[in-house]
């Protein structure tokens, strides 16, 4: 990793004071996301008005990557619409994949110190948990709109 240091007090900052990790009374969607090869469960809801994700969080357990990747990913992620939100998800995996570019991964602030999780396998289901459960959400709720009358289901999972 280029600056270890850095990563351990970021991937420390955010399992020791997650600012997200609560639960979100008036969400407007909420799934939960399961790696089972490691036993990360989260459950991530989201707070969308005009288009906008206003508010989220998570809960559950898992190990301090899922965790802070969550953290992380809410962080960029409240304030901005749907698409861009999914915009982040697409750079964050192009990341894990090795295929994003320098400019994206800046974009992604303090998710990017996540860049060298490629080169752990077994942790790369781990940092992509909850981004994974964000597009997910919004791939159901496009599915809901093409159904009429079926709205999303808080007790869905997405299995890793």
């Amino acid at each position: 990793m280029q600056n270890n240091t850095f990563y351990n007090e970021i991937l420390t900052q955010h399992n020791m004071d997650p600012y997200h990790k609560h639960e979100l009374d008036d969400a407007d969607f909420s799934l939960e996301g399961v790696n089972p090869s490691c036993g990360d469960d989260i459950i991530l809801n989201l707070k969308v008005e005009n288009g906008v994700i206003t508010n989220g969080s998570y809960t559950g357990d898992g190990c301090a990557i899922s965790q802070a990747s969550a953290d992380m990913m809410l962080d960029l992620c409240i304030g901005k619409t749907k698409e861009e939100a999914l915009r982040l998800a697409d750079i964050f995996l192009g990341m894990i994949k090795g295929t994003a570019t320098d400019e994206e991964i800046e974009e992604l602030e303090e998710a990017g110190v996540l860049k060298d999780i490629s080169h752990m396998p077994a942790r790369v289901k781990c940092a992509v948990l909850g981004w994974h459960t964000l597009q997910e959400i919004f791939r159901d709720e496009q599915a809901a709109a093409a159904k009429p009358g079926e709205g999303i289901r808080p007790a869905n999972v997405c299995h890793m």
